[in-house]
């Protein structure tokens, strides 16, 4: 038996790097999937969500493709009644759709701020609050329990240059599960958090260079980046029945980042 047999699995921002990883590998564990990814505004956008789809439906899993911008409370709720109807329940969920703009504190633009709390903070709020909704419901139904997930960060924790807005909401994020924990634990419904470090994905190449990642990778407790795959191993296993037993708890999977982070207020800056 696959450790996630038959379950439904929202993931918010599965259409690339971490989200497409947990939500290709819950698939692999016998999931069926819900991929979520921004409503398409070019050929691209469209083609990743299309792509994951084709690779979840290739492991023998059901799929379903939602475009939502998780910062708009409507599109996040039609998301949620669209899983619903067409699998009748949800039994996991991932608030994992991030979006970043690194500057200073000085030198960031209000609607700037606006943008990535709307995303970091506000989108994981929205979909923890109808997740947390649907499975209340589903539990007064006699179907018991529910896993709810968040994408949090090493930056939840310490301070790090330019991601001062960013820090913000993952922070918020880590205090989030752990009251959500405190008010579902009633109906046995999980809620914890992962925190992953520096993780290899492309977005990273849109702010520094390959050379430059690849160099500070070396500078890491772990002498390189970590991989999606193994931040959704630990989704995997939070989602899990192993982990019936945790809620409330935000697992670090940084490779030792938080123990020596240095390196990441020395280096790395752009004026």
């Amino acid at each position: 038996m696959k450790r996630l047999q038959d379950k439904v699995a929202l993931i918010t921002g599965s259409t690339q790097g971490i989200g497409r990883a947990t939500a290709i590998a819950m698939a692999r564990e016998g999931a069926h999937v819900v991929v979520n990814g921004r409503p398409p505004d070019s050929a691209t956008d469209g083609s990743a969500a299309d792509d994951a789809a084709v690779e979840i439906r290739a492991l023998g899993r059901q799929v379903l493709v939602c475009h939502a911008d998780v910062g708009n409370r409507d599109q996040v709720v039609k998301m949620f009644d669209q899983a619903v109807s067409h699998f009748g329940h949800i039994d996991i969920v991932v608030a994992n759709a991030a979006f970043n703009i690194k500057k200073r504190v000085v030198d960031t633009e209000w609607d700037e701020v606006q943008s990535i709390m709307d995303v970091v903070m506000f989108g994981v709020f929205h979909t923890c609050q109808l997740a947390a909704q649907q499975m209340i419901k589903q539990n007064e139904e006699d179907r018991k329990g529910g896993k709810i997930l968040i994408n949090g960060s090493v930056h939840a924790d310490i301070p790090v240059a330019y991601h001062a807005v960013y820090s913000m909401g993952k922070a918020a994020g880590k205090q989030l599960c752990r009251v959500l924990a405190v008010e579902l634990a009633p109906y046995g419904i999980n809620v914890n958090s992962v925190n992953p470090g520096w993780i290899d994905t492309p977005n990273e190449r849109n702010f520094i260079s390959e050379e430059e990642i690849q160099a500070a990778a070396k500078t890491l407790p772990w002498k390189r980046l970590g991989t999606v795959d193994e931040i959704a191993a630990a989704f995997i296993y939070l989602a899990s029945p192993a982990a019936d037993y945790i809620t409330g708890h935000t697992l670090v999977v940084d490779g030792g980042l938080e123990l020596d982070w240095g390196m990441l207020t020395n280096g790395l800056r752009r004026e």
